[in-house]
């Protein structure tokens, strides 16, 4: 099978998968009559955009709904990393980009306009692992998972790895180190939390979309990492959790801020969040990686659709400005039967005060809303 192919064999599983609950419960989900109330856009519209893989799921999953209520509105999106979305929006080569890594100031600064980041939903990245006969929920500690990836904790049976899990019987196997080889919002996410937690890898690695890393091999794309990690015997690399769970990869507790193991899950994910909401910016920019609080899972993000607040296409401009209308509102029921933890409902508010800024050649996209 191709990789194109395969791709799309995972996405078609991910927009049928189910879970306990719809997984809304933390945020404010939006009626159709708010979206309705906005401007009809023209019978004949097509949009394009490009960027992270962390998200896109659940973009193909809006983008199914969206259409079938938005007869003459066609949303191409294509999940090619977050680094190939942020350099397309600045490039203006796509009407919408999507990054999970918020673009940094010398990045919106090269822009050829204001870019601005509408927060869409909220994720995790996992650690998932293939060891024979080794059962889910592995325990694992920021040093020890820090070790792993700078190369200094090579086995499976490290003592390091052994004294966290009890009872567990681990292999005298190498261990295979899987990370992306794309420009990837999801490497941001998971090197930042690094940064944050080992000054070891602050120091010689780095936070970035793409770093060098010392040890192991890379593949692109989610898709392409949980791949190479069901294939490889003895492997562990990072994905966003809804690949971990179409896929059925085992994933590790982290050991969070508060001292606690914690399983990626849409509440442990909700409580990253929570404990973030009074520092986020009027930009939206913001880390939310080991967080506080007790069952906070620490390695969650938020992601992000990228657009500019001045267009030229008014067509384009404002049937895009109520995709993403209906995307922070309605949209947000769809996140959670594929792993996506809803918007909180202050986010929601910060987003439409976003939103209402858009505008094509200076006039106000949403005017009245």
């Amino acid at each position: 099978m191709s990789v194109r192919l395969a791709t799309v064999a995972v996405f078609a599983g991910l927009a049928v998968l189910g879970c306990k609950g719809d997984g809304s419960s933390p945020a404010a989900v939006g009626s159709a009559s708010q979206a309705a109330k906005l401007p009809s856009p023209p019978a004949d519209v097509s949009l394009n955009g490009s960027g992270a893989t962390f998200p896109n799921p659940l973009y193909q999953k809006w983008v199914a709904a969206y259409q079938a209520s938005e007869k003459g509105v066609r949303i191409n999106y294509q999940s090619v990393g977050s680094g190939a979305g942020i350099k397309a929006i600045s490039d203006r080569t796509v009407d919408f980009g999507a990054t999970d890594a918020p673009m940094t100031d010398d990045q919106l600064g090269k822009a050829t306009g204001k870019i601005l980041h509408i927060p869409t939903t909220l994720g995790a990245v996992v650690v998932t692992y293939n060891v024979k006969d080794v059962p889910d929920h592995l325990k694992i500690t920021p040093d020890v998972l820090a070790g792993i990836f700078l190369g200094d904790v090579k086995k499976w049976n490290d003592p390091r790895i052994t004294a966290l899990n009890v009872g567990v019987k681990l292999p005298d196997q190498a261990i295979g180190v899987s990370w992306r080889s794309d420009g990837s919002g999801t490497t941001a996410v998971f090197t930042d939390y690094l940064c944050h937690v080992s000054t070891g890898f602050k120091d010689k690695v780095g936070s970035a979309t793409s770093v060098k890393w010392p040890v192991g091999s890379g593949s692109k794309g989610n898709d392409g990492v949980t791949n190479q990690i069901k294939q490889t015997p003895g492997s562990i690399g990072y994905v966003e959790l809804a690949y971990a769970r179409q896929t059925k990869l085992p994933t590790m507790d982290l050991r969070n801020k508060a001292g606690k193991f914690v399983e990626a899950s849409l509440e442990a994910i909700a409580a990253a969040a929570a404990g973030s909401l009074g520092k986020i910016p009027a930009d939206m920019r913001i880390s939310i990686v080991d967080a506080e609080g007790q069952a906070a899972y620490p390695i969650a993000a938020f992601t992000y659709i990228l657009v500019y607040e001045d267009a030229t296409d008014a067509a384009k401009a404002g049937a895009l400005a109520k995709f993403l209308w209906w995307g922070i509102h309605d949209g947000q029921k769809l996140g959670g039967p594929l792993h996506y933890a809803a918007l909180p409902s202050e986010v929601v508010s910060k987003a439409e005060v976003l939103l209402k800024l858009l505008k094509a050649s200076g006039k106000p996209l949403l005017e009245g809303k």
